[in-house]
């Protein structure tokens, strides 16, 4: 910088100006230029990359990079106003300090350097202004334009495989057992009923056709006459699992439910509230199941994810009788660890045995616990680089509250809810949480930095 008076009119006020030329370089330190004057409000240092916000303030670059990765606030250090856009440098502020404090800004920027939670936080506050950029410039195009197209087509598609599975009766072909009393079951009906408990039992349909055992002789055998002909049937194993379910069938009136379409259509909200509360807070939810559901969902749930030691040569009923035994301590260990720190994998484990029944419906579940892993994972890991585990409490406490009064919400708000919009939302988290949850997860891994807890 080099003041030029070319006008007589003006020497006098232009005297008065600090004169810079290159002998009064050597010279920053005048009466009228100090480096209070230049200092940042922040670390009250001489500025280096000053950022001047729309308030008018000025700060150091990797000052309001610390102070807006810790607040995750777009404000002023200073005044609390918001700024508007991403701060820029000011280039000529920038170039004044390098010129007049050059050696004091080359030290600071070598400290600066050294530092790696200034450079990580520099980072990040790049890449934010740096996303920032590319939400505006092109808000209809790259990922998110790909995973809404996604979206949209798949829609499309679930439509389509909801009105053919409402139009087949798939459903329906069943809701008759899970709703109709025993005693009024059909001939038909219980050879149905028979038919539900496995392979096996197919070696007992034509007895039970053959005396036309309707619903309430059925709810007259016990384990004699079942030993005795017709029946004849001497497996005791076999005989066990026949007796066990009828058991089951007398204490609830009708047929339980025994996979996810009879469960949703015997427990409409509830199941709703499971698939959300699970994808939500699991840890909260398996509790949930221990209190309130322990023998008809939460043992066979346990059973299934962590089941006992068997011999190799169990039959497929021996397990079934299996499901409704208090497990053992080996069941109890391996459970809790994996409630601890893979939740979501017993989620997983679940889906996986059902494979068979709902292939689609389990491949989804299995993808999305997948990536709740990833997500859950993502989460800790920006708790453990940030130094903030001590606010872990106060995050916990924060989410019981929440999952909570959202639950208690839900419960008030169930009864007056239609139908209709339920099965819309239970079909939405069952199978398009895992596109939203994909573009998630490639938010987190791209930009890890930026996320906000």
């Amino acid at each position: 910088m080099e003041w030029v008076s070319s006008d007589d009119g003006l020497g006098g006020s232009m005297e008065a100006l600090p004169y810079l030329s290159e002998s009064s370089q050597s010279v920053p330190s005048s009466t009228n230029i100090s480096e209070h004057e230049f200092s940042c409000h922040c670390c009250y240092d001489i500025l280096v990359n000053p950022t001047t916000l729309t308030c008018g303030h000025n700060f150091c670059r990797h000052c309001l990079a610390l102070w807006w990765e810790s607040s995750h606030k777009n404000e002023c250090p200073e005044c609390r106003e918001k700024w508007e856009g991403f701060p820029k440098i000011n280039i000529l502020l920038r170039d004044a300090t390098d010129k007049l404090f050059a050696e004091v800004v080359q030290r600071r920027r070598a400290e600066i350097q050294d530092n790696p939670k200034i450079s990580r936080g520099l980072l990040a506050f790049q890449r934010y202004g740096d996303n920032l950029g590319r939400s505006k410039t092109n808000q209809h195009k790259g990922a998110g334009f790909f995973f809404s197209g996604v979206l949209t087509a798949l829609t499309c598609v679930a439509v389509m495989v909801l009105v053919y599975h409402w139009s087949s009766g798939v459903v329906e072909q069943h809701e008759m057992l899970i709703s109709k009393p025993v005693s009024h079951w059909t001939p038909e009906d219980v050879v149905s009923w028979l038919e539900f408990l496995g392979p096996w039992a197919q070696l007992y349909r034509e007895p039970f056709q053959q005396e036309n055992v309707n619903g309430r002789l059925l709810l007259m055998l016990g384990e004699e006459e079942l030993l005795k002909a017709p029946y004849s049937i001497d497996n005791q194993a076999h005989r066990r699992a026949i007796l066990a379910e009828l058991d089951r069938v007398k204490a609830l009136g009708v047929k339980p439910p025994q996979n996810l379409w009879e469960y949703k259509v015997t427990n409409a909200g509830k199941s709703l509230f499971l698939l959300y509360a699970l994808k939500r807070s699991p840890r909260l939810t398996l509790f949930y199941l221990y209190l309130f559901d322990y023998s008809e969902t939460f043992l066979p749930f346990l059973h299934t994810c962590c089941p006992a030691i068997t011999n190799i040569g169990q039959s497929v009923e021996s397990s079934f009788l299996n499901t409704q035994m208090e497990p053992s301590w080996r069941q109890w260990a391996e459970f809790l660890v994996k409630y601890l720190l893979l939740p979501y994998q017993l989620i997983a484990e679940f889906a996986w045995d059902w494979l068979a029944v709902h292939y689609w419906t389990s491949r989804f579940i299995i993808v999305n616990t997948m990536l709740l892993s990833v997500l859950e994972g993502c989460a800790l890991w920006r708790l453990w680089t940030r130094a903030s585990i001590r606010s872990m409490p106060r995050k916990m406490w924060n989410h019981l509250w929440k999952m909570l009064s959202q639950g208690f919400a839900f419960a008030l708000l169930w009864p007056f809810v239609p139908q209709f919009v339920c099965n819309c939302l239970f079909y939405w988290a069952l199978y398009f949480s895992p596109i939203i949850n994909i573009d998630l997860v490639v938010q987190q891994l791209m930009h890890p930095e930026t996320q906000a807890l």
